[in-house]
């Protein structure tokens, strides 16, 4: 299982201008269309993108009433932001995993807004396993699988296990609802006639692969069969219905980019490989076709097109060098156009996130419209 690290320094670029003695002290306010000058009563969006971690009050989830829009988990029509790696506190730099930050999405221009986010742990948020809670949490996929409008989250965990017989299943779910996600997760139900072999589910894609407009779920098996579970899915983290193993998937198991119906036939379709591959590089997989029966049909060779990345920010503090990394390639704007998402690092207590906005020639925009670190979820 994936044990994820990160790295940590607060700073945002707003519309206001402060030294940085006042920003330390009292933060930065903004003022004009940027900063949210209404009264003090901002909406959600509305929150200036400033610097450190002090000067971003937290405020509530806005409720939504749900939505069609991808990773949107209050069902408000924005596309919220997933973040599997988090910064540590100097004293944590050792300690366990920091958990999955949500940011939230808004109808500003900047896409998301720091302001409104919330952290899931393992503690707070994972289901215990024989009594035993997990200690890593893993953002895994999202999709809508219970069909409610909001998008729910699929989480990969480290079950206990004494390595004899078939290892239970560390993939759990937590479910969106109009204040977004909230509650304990619960573990995915994959029946014994689903499963094959003894390998780790794994490789959660989501996708309607038999065309019935209902939210399916694909897992990885062993000796590359797949797991295909037919959704609705219920609040205890049953599917609706599972069939013996689909046969000639892969180990590894993705989503088309883009277009999930590669060929356009009403069904969704799913991607395998041999290894894993970095976001936004190059990289080739192989087709297994939706269809009536779910996925089945080899549909040949897929390509994985690279996803060119903006000159990387500043990260304040860093000396040395920084590792910038893509996030997702999807609209947080609004503007149905390929925004791109990055984090640039240093160690595990040094990181920026960026937003790009797409361009006119279909290409990110050079300067980001807000950035901000992921020290803004240490408590």
């Amino acid at each position: 299982m994936r044990i994820r690290t990160g790295a940590s320094t607060a700073v945002m670029t707003g519309a206001g201008l402060c030294t940085a003695l006042a920003l330390l002290l009292t933060g930065c306010s903004a003022s004009g269309s940027d900063g949210g000058s209404n009264g003090g009563k901002a909406k959600n969006g509305d929150t200036a993108p400033l610097a450190g971690r002090a000067s971003v009050p937290k405020r509530p989830v806005p409720r939504g009433d749900g939505s069609a829009v991808p990773a949107d988990f209050n069902g408000d029509g924005h596309r919220d932001l997933v973040l599997n790696d988090l910064v540590k506190a100097p004293d944590a730099i050792q300690g366990d995993d920091a958990g999955i930050g949500i940011v939230y999405g808004s109808d500003s221009p900047r896409g998301v807004d720091p302001a409104v986010r919330q952290t899931l742990s393992p503690a707070a948020n994972g289901a215990a396993t024989d009594g035993v809670l997990p200690a890593a949490f893993d953002a895994a996929a999202t999709c809508d699988l219970d069909g409610d409008g909001f998008a729910d989250l699929i989480v990969s965990t480290d079950p206990p296990y004494d390595g004899l017989g078939r290892p239970p299943v560390p993939l759990q779910l937590l479910f969106g609802g109009p204040d977004g996600i909230t509650g304990k997760a619960v573990v995915l139900k994959i029946p014994a006639k689903a499963r094959y072999g003894n390998e780790w589910p794994d490789h959660p894609v989501c996708g309607d692969f038999d065309g019935d407009d209902k939210p399916d779920l694909a897992v990885s098996a062993s000796a590359g069969q797949v797991s295909y579970l037919r959704g609705p899915f219920s609040r205890a983290g049953a599917p609706r219905a599972a069939a013996e193993p689909v046969p000639g998937g892969g180990p590894v198991l993705y989503p088309p980019t883009g277009k999930a119906d590669t060929d356009g036939d009403g069904y969704d379709d799913l991607v395998h490989a041999t290894r894993t591959h970095e976001p936004g590089k190059a990289a080739k997989g192989k087709l297994l076709l939706g269809g009536p029966r779910g996925p089945g049909e080899a549909g040949g060779t897929y390509t994985f097109k690279a996803v060119g990345l903006p000159a990387a920010p500043k990260l304040p503090g860093a000396s040395g060098g920084t590792t910038t990394d893509l996030l997702e390639s999807a609209d947080f704007t609004g503007d149905k156009g390929p925004d791109v998402m990055t984090r640039t690092h240093q160690g595990e207590e040094k990181d920026l996130i960026a937003l790009y906005p797409s361009g006119k020639d279909g290409k990110a925009a050079e300067r980001p419209v807000i950035t901000f670190s992921t020290s803004i979820f240490l408590k």
